[in-house]
């Protein structure tokens, strides 16, 4: 896990390079290394920060150079070991045990075909000095990032947005787009980027630049294309052995050179995770969260932490509490920062606080249950989708007069707040909708009249692109099972526009790496073999998971009430935050520049506070919003006029 960066082609590369390595100094604080060569009539210029897991001497510096190739590569390649003897079977000699040298020398002998046979999270540059070409990669299902900018002929690349801000002195453009869709999601899809003229490279593609300024681009693999091949499987009748996939993914994740440990929750993904690892690292550590007493009764959140202390004991695994009892006043411009873009999820505090206190214990790697949701179905909008498909046979007058009393239930008292009066007017905001609208709506944050009330009115066609895209995305696919047209949705949108992208920012800001098992095409194409009538049964989500896990956990765990991954938001808004949220409706940049319409804001506020709904989360990402445009236009000379 390292932060790499370069550029091609590119006026001043190396001084530009220089600044782009410098700015991702937190992603690799064991190592820097820099390589410059002729390319064309330009040059190109690699830059790398060093993280060091697998072989941790000097034949593993970055780049890597050998034989007129040049790599500078983020990530960790869980088949390393195989394809190490395949290549030294054909003759290759191997000067080090690292998987950097491994890809190298696997590009050397396949190009392009390589990056399907690869087993494992990765971004990477690779030059080949003979030709001038560059090359980049990103993996199959976007774990590691990688962001670029191409003006004429020229190309700079990094593995973080900042790094592009920093060296393009403020001049980059706020894609307004952008901004509506991360108010839609909460977060901004990895097809969008915030700024305008840089991009996110696709998961599962290249792109390769020629000295004579041609660029070209490929996909080696493609989400919707596994999900069409397990439904055909499955129709065949295999049978995936989901238990021995998922042991054998979180096996090959625990490679490496450094201490390992988990995040334990006490939840079902990383409880099964943590008893899968304990099996070959017995004694490995598990990191888990608390809140404070008040914070916790106050969100009606479970206790979750006995669930981990359980696990720990029963599996022998040295378990570590941390309180989460943030000042939030702080934490926020400095999360803001480390995500990137305006990401309004809390659990990347939770990240953040785990890896700080594993990296202070001298833990540099750490396994995460990410991902099993979205391919199993976990998440309470699966079967609420599901569930909305019932509701919608009960006569209509039945339906509106639930709705109207549901209506007038408080979400809140000045004391304590209600999960299931917030669960209620979540399912029948969307529980009446067709398909693809119902489950757009079951996890995003506005409905598409409540959008357009609250952005500037001449942003209403970015409105209607950003919710055209989420359908277009939604149904790209032939598959007739719709529990899986829900799984594959989210695994191509929510995975790696949220979970994955505040995984791997706010874990590398702490110079930890996070691995995540469940993420792995393997595991995958298992999943999509997987009907959904197996992933939902009855009332029970990741029904196949829990019988893979009950061989290996307590009942109790496996069969406990789904947990959440979050924060007290309701608390940390009604006390420590609401002097900020005041400003931000009265004075924020955001309404000064008519971005956000301030009487809609000042009605999210007054309904929340008022507890007649829960409109927390939606604050928090206004505010998350509001501290990344300050900082996107401060100083820049930039105008903050508004551009659909």
């Amino acid at each position: 896990m390292c932060g790499i960066a370069g550029t091609y082609r590119w006026p001043d590369g190396k001084v530009v390079t220089d600044r782009l390595t410098d700015t991702l100094a937190h992603r690799g604080p064991d190592g820097a290394g820099r390589y410059s060569h002729p390319a064309g009539d330009g040059e190109v210029h690699l830059g790398h920060r060093r993280l060091a897991i697998i072989d941790l001497s000097e034949t593993g510096a970055q780049p890597m150079v050998s034989g007129g190739l040049v790599l500078t590569y983020n990530g960790e390649l869980y088949n390393a070991p195989e394809l190490r003897a395949e290549l030294a079977a054909g003759g290759v000699r191997f000067r080090g045990t690292s998987d950097t040298e491994v890809l190298l020398e696997a590009w050397r002998r396949w190009g392009t075909d390589c990056l399907p046979r690869l087993r494992g999270m990765f971004a990477f540059g690779i030059f080949d000095e003979r030709t001038g070409d560059l090359v980049l990669a990103r993996d199959q299902l976007g774990i590691k990032p990688l962001f670029l900018l191409r003006r004429g002929e020229g190309l700079v690349f990094a593995s973080e947005l900042k790094a592009l801000a920093a060296v393009t002195g403020g001049r980059l453009e706020v894609d307004h787009g952008a901004l509506v869709a991360s108010l839609l999601y909460y977060w901004v899809p990895d097809s969008r980027c915030a700024f305008r003229e840089a991009e996110k490279l696709p998961p599962g593609s290249w792109l390769r630049c020629r000295p004579d300024g041609r660029v070209e681009r490929g996909r080696f693999w493609n989400l919707k294309d596994v999900a069409a091949e397990g439904r055909e499987r499955a129709r065949a009748g295999e049978q995936p052995d989901v238990a021995a996939v998922v042991e054998e993914s979180t096996r090959r994740h625990l490679l490496s050179d450094v201490p390992v440990a988990t995040f334990l929750s006490g939840g079902l993904d990383s409880s099964y995770l943590t008893a899968l690892a304990a099996r070959h690292r017995p004694g490995i550590s598990a990191y888990t969260i608390g809140f404070r007493a008040e914070d916790a009764k106050f969100e009606a959140m479970p206790d979750d932490l006995r669930y981990a202390r359980r696990v720990a004991e029963r599996f022998g695994v040295d378990l570590h509490e941390i309180e989460i009892a943030p000042n939030v006043l702080d934490l926020l411009p400095q999360m803001t920062y480390h995500l990137d873009e305006p990401i309004g999820d809390p659990a990347a505090i939770n990240t953040f606080l785990i890896c700080s206190a594993a990296r202070e214990a001298g833990v540099k790697v750490m396994l995460s249950g990410m991902g099993a949701d979205e391919l199993f179905a976990g998440y309470r909008k699966h079967l609420a989708n599901l569930i909305a498909l019932r509701y919608q046979r009960v006569p209509r007058p039945l339906r509106r007069g639930l709705s109207r009393a549901v209506d007038r239930l408080p979400v809140a008292t000045s004391r304590r707040g209600y999960r299931s009066v917030r669960f209620a007017k979540r399912f029948l905001s969307f529980a009446d909708l067709p398909e693809e609208t119902a489950f757009r709506r079951s996890y995003t944050m506005y409905d598409r009249d409540e959008l357009l009330a609250l952005v500037d009115p001449d942003l209403a066609g970015t409105v209607e692109d950003v919710l055209t895209e989420h359908a277009d995305v939604y149904q790209d696919n032939d598959l007739d099972d719709f529990v899986n047209r829900m799984c594959l949705g989210d695994a191509r949108m929510f995975l790696p526009g949220l979970n994955l992208a505040y995984t791997d920012r706010s874990s590398m800001a702490a110079s930890t790496e996070v691995r995540v098992p469940y993420v792995d095409v393997e595991v995958v194409k298992a999943a999509f073999t997987v009907p959904g009538d197996r992933k939902i049964v009855g009332r029970q989500g990741k029904a196949v998971l829990k019988e893979a896990a009950a061989s290996v956990l307590p009942r109790e765990i496996v069969y406990r009430p789904k947990g959440l991954f979050s924060a007290p938001l309701r608390a940390w808004m009604s006390r420590d935050l609401a002097p900020l949220v005041r400003e931000v409706v009265n004075d924020g940049e955001l309404v000064r520049c008519g971005f956000l319409r301030r009487d809609a804001l000042a009605r999210l506020v007054a309904e929340d506070a008022a507890g007649h709904r829960d409109f927390s989360k939606h604050l928090w990402h206004v505010l998350t919003l509001e501290y990344w445009y300050r900082d996107a236009t401060s100083g820049s000379g930039q105008s903050t006029r508004l551009t659909a």
